[in-house]
């Protein structure tokens, strides 16, 4: 196969203007082959990839082709080197990642906690880099053997289901060596790890959590998950999740909230504390009748700078009320001539609508807008025709 590769790239086989790039590929399938049929150089790029190679080995190839590409091509895999072997294809040992993963998890926050900001700290357990043996896993002079299970590669094909019935192949890392493709001797393994390379250690973290915070946010503790050797070690991400509040609604930087005030004043006026804020404080607001009218249903007062605050800043959204007046009650107006008093208060009644026919009809007092568009469910459109069809006749035609 490199044979037939190197032919057909061959610059004496194209176009003057595709032989300066079939030059360089030309030299880059010879390097190929070069490393496919020498032993020590093979068993060297199985063990560290095109890395081995990187220092001078590249020269004359051109920074547009990848070697790795073209022994992939030659053999389906990424950079198997098999048959050369008189085996199956070895594919080289997983290139470990430069970093390792983060941990992320849902963390449950109130409205207090995000307007006025929180700080708590926490236990975790996780692994660190054993250091008496400095990850290594064995004795300090002691040398390791190949993983029979993986063959020193680090990795093993294993079967996953993706369904009842199916499975399909996938890469795993190996179990007993952890990916190393070696293992010591149980005599020469570390006596604090094990042949782990990390131990298990109980930190205690501090989470911050700015105010202003909002749902969504992510709080960041770098480098504070599992660590490994070779590898920068990941971070712990917090997810906030808002918990819903009884009293407040958030929508950005603003706050809504309801209130309820009584027929007096809405129609009088007041002057009083309607609500406790997150932190605590009583907003006391005032409505004078006399310059601000009454309030009807599901007005909105409006009090700037009393929203959440915005993070890392001195500045704050607004906070809307939703007025909701509440009415007295019948026995209060039944009391010593209350209604004919507030008949002679009040505005007048509005005129009737005027209408040519006038029906009187009577009320359900105690009726709900739940009801509303029940009385609709079973009513369906009936047809001659169809009734027709279903005593066994067909439609005919009016004779003429």
């Amino acid at each position: 196969m490199p044979t037939q590769a190197a032919l057909s790239s061959h610059p004496d086989k194209v176009s003057e203007s595709e032989r300066a790039n079939a030059e360089i590929k030309f030299k880059s399938i010879s390097k190929a082959y070069e490393i496919l049929s020498d032993d020590d150089k093979r068993d060297l790029y199985n063990a560290q990839g095109m890395s081995a190679f990187e220092a001078g080995n590249r020269g004359g190839m051109g920074a547009d082709v990848d070697l790795e590409d073209i022994l992939a091509q030659m053999f389906g895999m990424g950079g198997g080197m098999g048959g050369m072997n008189g085996g199956g294809p070895r594919a080289p040992g997983p290139r470990q990642p430069k970093r390792g993963e983060d941990e992320e998890h849902p963390y449950n926050v109130t409205l207090e906690e995000l307007y006025k900001g929180k700080t708590t700290k926490f236990s975790s357990k996780k692994n660190v880099i054993c250091s008496h043996c400095k990850g290594r896993g064995g004795k300090e002079k002691s040398k390791p053997k190949e993983c029979v299970g993986c063959h020193g590669r680090g990795i093993q094909q294993g079967l996953k289901s993706v369904g009842p019935g199916y499975v399909t192949q996938e890469t795993v890392v190996c179990r007993p060596c952890k990916g190393t493709g070696n293992i010591y001797r149980d005599k020469d393994r570390c006596k604090k790890c094990k042949g782990e390379r990390v131990v298990e250690e109980k930190k205690v973290l501090e989470l911050y959590i700015p105010r202003g915070s909002k749902e969504g946010d992510k709080i960041v503790l770098e480098g504070e998950a599992d660590q490994l050797p070779n590898q920068e070690p990941g971070s712990i991400i917090f997810n906030l999740v808002e918990t819903e509040h009884s009293t407040f609604r958030r929508l950005g930087p603003d706050l809504v909230a309801d209130i309820h005030i009584n027929l007096s004043e809405a129609l009088c006026g007041f002057s009083r504390i309607l609500i406790k804020h997150l932190d605590g404080r009583g907003i006391h607001v005032k409505h004078p009748q006399k310059t601000s009218g009454p309030l009807n249903p599901k007005s909105v007062i409006k009090v700037p700078g009393e929203g959440m605050p915005y993070k890392k800043s001195e500045l704050r959204g607004d906070l809307y009320l939703i007025v909701n007046v509440d009415f007295p009650d019948s026995d209060w107006l039944k009391q010593d001539g209350r209604m004919e008093k507030l008949k002679a208060l009040l505005p007048k009644p509005t005129d009737s609508i005027t209408a040519e026919t006038v029906d009187e009809v009577e009320y359900e007092e105690a009726a709900s807008i739940g009801g509303f568009g029940a009385g609709n469910e079973g009513d369906q459109w009936e047809d001659d025709e169809d009734d027709e069809e279903e005593e066994g006749g067909q439609p005919q035609c009016a004779q003429q």
